[in-house]
């Protein structure tokens, strides 16, 4: 499964910064609103050492890492959902995402406009919250007024999931995020084709600088996911060769960069696990949900892996080193053998056997 995260916030942020310094892609930046018109994709590798570590003794071919999706689009303002700026025309482009990041600004800088002419994170990210609620009762409206009148046949199914909608309907009104509302699972199957905004998990980057500091009063503000970061100074490190960027984190007394900790904390966010295949044409990392079963993890790497699946071998990848080959961890009693039931753990190499 590949991770995909839509970046969202007002304009003049540090968004498409933000994206740049990610992908190291040169999406429009520029020191006015509205500048990003067409939404920006970039793939971004997930920073893993284990990989290199698996690979520097299998000495494969290929290195492939896993990968997250970022997805930036125009900046929202308030009563975007009414029309207003350019980004609600585009939420539709990160409504495919499995998770968002919206951005606000903490730091203070008279040389970039804010769209609202305050500094303010909390007001920033209720403005913000509002339009993708909005933008989510437009959705639930829509589909409520098609789903009344499918019930006039009296079809029991129909008739709950207008009573749905409308239960989410009545959430969005009150202006609360459909993730606040308790969903059974049956219920979240049921709305999954809709692809509500406020149903994805959230994750903040409250953007500061050198001058500003994200005090633990204002981070309470923001929930559990919250990440403070200098992302002007992110996309300076970015800009130096990986070996100086690695003793520039060391002088900052840091153990990884900021955007690192990013993807780091969204794949906690989203409950992802990474586990690796490896051999002499590639080591490669792939992602999972927390608590896959050995099926569906070898259905990451081709679908028909999941029905022809027969068993799995297995091996650490801490133990996997330490004995310095497949073959030495066999030998010592750390490669085993399991079966369906077996939940894929992260940091595990697998060798999926396969009925042809």
């Amino acid at each position: 499964m590949s991770l995909s995260i839509g970046i969202v916030g007002l304009p003049n942020v540090g968004k498409s910064t933000l994206f740049n310094t990610l992908t190291k892609k040169q999406a429009p930046a520029e020191n006015y609103p509205f500048c990003t018109i067409e939404p920006n994709v970039g793939m971004v590798e997930v920073p893993d050492s284990r990989l290199y570590q698996i690979a520097d003794i299998s000495k494969p071919a290929k290195i492939i890492p896993a990968i997250v999706e970022f997805v930036d689009i125009a900046g929202l303002v308030e009563g975007a959902s009414k029309g207003e700026g350019l980004g609600n025309q585009f939420l539709s482009h990160i409504r495919e995402c499995q998770a968002i990041c919206q951005v606000v600004r903490a730091f203070e800088n008279e040389n970039i406009i804010h769209v609202a002419n305050r500094i303010n994170p909390t007001e920033d990210k209720d403005i913000i919250n509002l339009e993708l609620i909005l933008a989510d009762l437009a959705t639930v409206t829509k589909r409520y007024d098609k789903a009344a009148k499918d019930c006039k046949a009296g079809d029991k199914k129909a008739i709950d999931f207008r009573d749905l909608l409308a239960k989410i309907k009545l959430h969005l009104e009150a202006e609360k995020s459909v993730r606040d509302l308790p969903l059974t699972t049956e219920e979240l199957i049921d709305i999954k084709d809709l692809n509500l905004l406020t149903i994805k998990p959230l994750l903040y980057v409250i953007n500061i600088d050198d001058g500003t500091t994200s005090s633990p009063e204002l981070l309470a503000q923001f929930g559990q996911h919250v990440l403070p970061l200098n992302i002007k100074l992110e996309n300076e490190i970015a800009a130096l060769p990986a070996e100086e960027q690695a003793e520039y984190i060391q002088a900052l007394g840091l153990s990884m960069s900021g955007l690192d900790r990013l993807i780091q904390t969204a794949y906690q966010l989203l409950g992802l696990a990474s586990f690796f295949t490896t051999g002499s044409d590639e080591t490669r990392a792939w992602t999972i949900p927390v608590g896959a079963k050995a099926p569906e993890a070898a259905g990451v790497i081709h679908t028909d892996f999941i029905k022809n699946f027969i068993r799995a071998e297995v091996v650490f990848w801490q133990d996997f080193i330490t004995c310095g080959s497949e073959a030495a961890a066999r030998a010592k009693g750390l490669l085993h053998t399991e079966g369906k039931e077996y939940t894929v753990k992260d940091g595990d190499i697998c060798n999926f056997l396969i009925n042809k």
